[in-house]
């Protein structure tokens, strides 16, 4: 059952809010109710509809299903001996087969109707109301044309005026009635086959529980009745509410008013498909059967199916109102919780909001309007609303709309496990939480190796993840401000923080999972060295005790060095500050451990030796080892990099330490020299090869490791970019690449496209500009025809196309196409004489190409894949400001703004031309000049794909659609621009 509603001047109604989740409660009848209730006592009421075409016509009298179907003085029409045929061989059958047989037949039985019902009706009604499929495929086939099919007209004709009364004229109505009450019969025919067959299949499995005391008997019975009763009741109550206008979903074939949804629709959320299907686990008690609980279940759940995919989108096709995302409204104090303070007649007052009134919120206890009469007929009026005193809003004193509000309390929040950022401290805790509690909760009981091989990978991944993973993060973040970018790019952050905003952000975010990856990492590894340690059985044995002292000297020592090296570092150094700070001042201070050691952090391998020390684990051992080497690699591409970058020539070579390492080494050399006389050349040759040696390797080690990662960088970069490609093109290749057989019999030379010129007189389009096609084609040319707009080079062949257009096509008839699927499934021929037809296309929206490059169209026969003429190339270009300011930026945007948002004056600025709401220009707060709004956010997408093609910055959507606004956008990229700057 659908909403039904009328047009404008068939009847007035008022739209109520828009978050109720019953779609009967939208459309409330106001303006007639009084006068109905005179015109009803008066006379006998008429009820007028209009078809899509605009043609009004007086709706006659219709009669209920039961009383047309099974009362004896009603006429029967075929189609109602067809459907009594049917029901009656349900109930012979019932009788006949066995019951075993009986159960699998009316199961599979009334899974065919119901499929009927769900899934076939959902499919026509879906076509009917999208492209009006069921009225046209009539007009083609002629069933209701005298002169083409007279048979069948004459058919139908007497089918349906048996079944109608008086006031009916096959010939005077239009075809779009007619067409309902034929589809009317087919649904009388699905609707009561699937119910008799639901109850066969229920009274087939109707069993006596046993092990239930006659108490609970009883009260299975009594509810089940109880629930069978409430199911009839819902039924009949949404009828006299809706009539077989909103029964038979009227309104997709044409609208008609004066209907009321009261009563029963104040009940429950679409009471036709929840509550209305209560008698199911009504006879699912009463019968006892298990299995009719389950195809009860399914079938509610094939009914649901039913309203999601067809009826809610249908509501939202015929009465749903677009509102446009990011529009700035001004909140009224009425709408807030802060007292303000107004002033009135030159005296202070303090005036409170109104607080959340839940009743507000629910539904009322009487809609409004009166539920329709027994029967079909109602009186439609205009009505005309009654002045109603209006108290104008009192704004805020300082005036904020509900869209900054939002963007200003709420950033891209996680709800379960959507909007994850990674990055973010919160979420990865999240997600670390989440996997450490499913890992756990799932893993088998283990033996002592599997186990330490458990903790031992654990530890090796959170050491690795410590050095590689941020290592890898933090030499982004120096050399391209990865994370602040990433930020940027992701949340919204107010026009004049100067950018300072995502900097804050991506460093507090590195902080915390900084901090937490360093935890993490010397737990999990005081956990493998707890895993693996065993207790001594004789400490003064062997070397038991050494292994311990050493360990915990160690890890003493490391201990020693961390907390020496933050007394020097503090918060800034401890955490890299200055790899996200530049206005932070940063100077180098050899003080302290740093006076004797350039890289104390090295000391942080001593609690691994310690730790593998006491354990006496080799795995721990190997483990200390890994921690050493990759802690080289991070010192010596990741934080020396750096470092030269940031402070030069300003960093020592040496240390103190190594200082007086080398100062001993060469006096003890020369010492060694002097007194060893004749041998002093072959020790100094022997002392020169072994300090060869080891630089050789030390040298060849480092340049493997950094020829490794030379070389897989790139190719770690190509992969990723081939991926990428690989799935960009991996689409454009999905499809089968269907091609004519039928080529022969069309003169391929007579068809020809030409690339209309853009304004500027050459075939450079600015991106988001409508590109238009001029084309030709002889006589007689499928009507299926279509252009596709494809990137030069994309195809190899100029005679077929193997790649898919991805949206980017248009059709040369429009009216033979349901989006992307031909309305019929055979080819159609224009029929126009011999001069062969010309017409013109236009590429907008989302059939334009929105990256720049080199273009070319191509004309494809009868919806498939041949090319039988093309045009090209054009150049897709995006113009760039002049020079890097807020002005050159700002007008940059007030010419891609507008095309990104189709050009639709409601959306764009005033200050490019938009259009003023009448309920603006009656406000007291005048809307910004540049503000703009979005239909939906494949826009917003828009304009960030632009962006970056234009000015090198890339955002998300949702910042786009928070800033809505040109000047607060051109001061966003003017930051990101003077942040990013290397």
């Amino acid at each position: 059952m659908t909403v039904p509603s009328s047009p404008q001047g068939l009847r007035q109604r008022k739209i109520a809010d828009d978050g109720s989740e019953d779609s009967g409660t939208r459309f409330k009848d106001v303006a007639c109710v009084q006068s109905s209730k005179a015109h009803r006592q008066a006379h006998e009421e008429v009820v007028w509809g209009q078809t899509p075409d605009g043609e009004v016509f007086k709706v006659p009298t219709t009669h209920d299903v039961l009383t047309g179907l099974f009362h004896p003085r009603h006429p029967k029409s075929h189609l109602d001996i067809l459907n009594l045929s049917l029901l009656g061989l349900q109930l012979i059958l019932f009788y006949v087969l066995p019951r075993p047989t009986a159960k699998i037949f009316f199961l599979f039985y009334f899974v065919f109707w119901r499929a009927a019902y769900d899934a076939g009706l959902g499919w026509v009604l879906t076509k009917q109301s999208k492209r009006k499929w069921m009225v046209r495929e009539i007009q083609r086939l002629g069933w209701l044309d005298e002169k083409r099919n007279p048979a069948a007209r004459n058919w139908i004709r007497a089918q349906l005026q048996g079944k109608m009364g008086k006031d009916y004229s096959f010939d005077e109505l239009p075809l779009e009635y007619n067409t309902w009450l034929l589809f009317r019969q087919l649904v009388d025919v699905i609707l009561l086959n699937d119910f008799l067959a639901y109850c066969m299949f229920a009274f087939t499995c109707f069993r006596v529980p046993e092990g239930l005391s006659f108490p609970v008997h009883a009260m299975r019975w009594i509810g089940g009745v109880a629930l069978v009763v409430f199911n009839l009741w819902v039924k009949t109550e949404a009828h006299n509410v809706v009539k077989d206008y909103g029964w038979y979903w009227g309104d997709v074939f044409f609208q008609r008013g004066a209907l009321v949804f009261d009563g029963v629709f104040e009940l429950a959320p679409h009471p036709m498909y929840s509550v209305g299907y209560a008698g199911y686990y009504g006879l699912s008690l009463m019968v006892g059967s298990y299995p009719v609980l389950y195809v009860s279940l399914a079938a509610h759940a094939a009914q649901f199916a039913f309203l999601v995919l067809f009826e809610n989108p249908h509501i939202e096709r015929m009465y749903g109102k677009r509102k446009p995302i990011a529009l700035r409204q001004p909140v009224s104090a009425s709408e807030t919780k802060k007292v303000k303070k107004v002033k009135v007649n030159g005296s202070s007052q303090f005036r409170s909001s109104v607080q959340d009134n839940v009743d507000q919120l629910s539904t009322p206890a009487a809609t409004e309007g009166e539920t329709a009469t027994d029967t079909e007929t109602e009186t439609e009026c205009e009505g005309k609303a009654s002045g109603t005193l209006r108290s104008q809003p009192i704004l805020l004193e300082s005036t904020v709309s509900q869209h900054d509000l939002h963007h200003k309390y709420f950033r891209r929040d996680v709800v379960l496990l959507h909007n994850i950022d990674l990055l973010r401290s919160s979420d990865a805790m999240l997600v670390l939480l989440l996997v450490y509690v499913v890992l756990g909760s799932c893993l088998p009981v283990l033996s002592y190796h599997a186990t330490l091989a458990l903790y031992f990978t654990h530890a090796c991944a959170w050491c690795m993840f410590h050095t590689f993973g941020l290592g890898l993060l933090l030499r982004a973040q120096s050399e391209s401000k990865y994370l602040v970018r990433h930020f940027l790019k992701h949340y919204h952050y107010p026009t004049n923080d100067h950018g300072d905003g995502a900097v804050q952000e991506a460093f507090t975010n590195w902080k915390a999972l900084y901090n937490i990856s360093l935890c993490m990492t010397y737990t999990s590894l005081a956990s493998l060295a707890w895993k693996s340690y065993t207790m001594p059985l004789a400490w003064f044995e062997g070397d038991a005790l050494l292994c311990h002292t050493l360990g915990v000297l160690l890890i003493a020592l490391h201990g020693w060095a961390a907390i020496e090296s933050f007394e020097v570092l503090g918060v800034f150094g401890w955490f890299y500050g200055d790899f996200f700070m530049e206005d932070f001042p940063a100077h180098l201070e050899y003080t302290g451990i740093f006076r004797y050691l350039n890289n104390p952090e090295l000391m942080s391998g001593a609690s691994f030796l310690g730790f593998a020390l006491i354990s006496g684990s080799k795995l721990v051992g190997m483990l200390a080892v890994i921690r050493f080497v990759s802690h080289w690699w991070f010192l010596r591409t990741v934080e020396n990099p750096h470092m030269r970058k940031l402070y030069g020539d300003s960093l020592r070579k040496d240390a103190g330490f190594v200082k007086v390492i080398k100062n001993v080494a060469s006096k003890n050399a020369r010492l060694l020299e002097s007194r060893a006389g004749r041998h002093a050349p072959e020790i100094r040759r022997v002392a020169k090869e072994v300090k060869g040696t080891f630089d050789k390797v030390f040298e060849e080690t480092a340049d493997v490791v950094e020829e490794f990662l030379a070389k897989s960088k790139p190719r770690i970069s190509e992969v990723m970019q081939e991926t990428k490609v690989l799935l960009q093109q991996s689409r454009e290749r999905l499809v089968i690449t269907r091609v004519a057989r039928d080529l022969s019999s069309f003169d391929t030379t007579k068809y020809k496209i030409s690339i209309v010129p853009s304004q500027s007189g050459d075939r450079r389009f600015h991106i988001g500009e409508p590109i238009k096609v001029n084309w030709q084609a002889p006589a007689r040319h499928s009507r299926r025809d279509w252009i596709g707009i494809y990137k030069v080079g994309a195809n190899k062949s100029t005679l077929v196309t193997k790649i898919s257009s991805v949206g980017l096509w248009v059709p040369v008839h429009g009216e033979e196409w349901d989006q992307d699927a031909p309305v019929n499934e055979t080819s159609r021929l224009t029929t126009l004489g011999k001069e062969p037809e010309l017409g013109v296309v236009s590429f907008e929206g989302s059939a334009l190409p929105w990256t720049i490059g080199q273009y070319e169209v191509r004309y494809h026969h009868d919806g498939k894949y041949n090319v039988l003429s093309l045009d090209g190339p054009c150049e897709v270009y995006v113009s760039k400001p002049a020079s890097l300011d807020l002005t050159s930026i700002r007008e940059c945007l007030a010419y891609i703004v507008p095309l990104c948002l189709d050009s639709d004056p409601d959306l764009i600025p005033l200050s490019c031309g938009g259009t003023q709401e009448p309920a603006d220009t009656d406000s007291t707060v005048t809307r910004d000049m540049d503000d703009f709004s979005f239909w939906s956010e494949q826009q917003a997408k828009r304009i960030c794909s632009v962006i970056k093609q234009a000015f090198g910055v890339e955002y998300a959507p949702d910042v786009v659609m928070a800033d809505a606004n040109l000047t607060t956008l051109a001061n966003r990229i003017l930051v990101s621009k003077q942040l990013l700057v290397l």
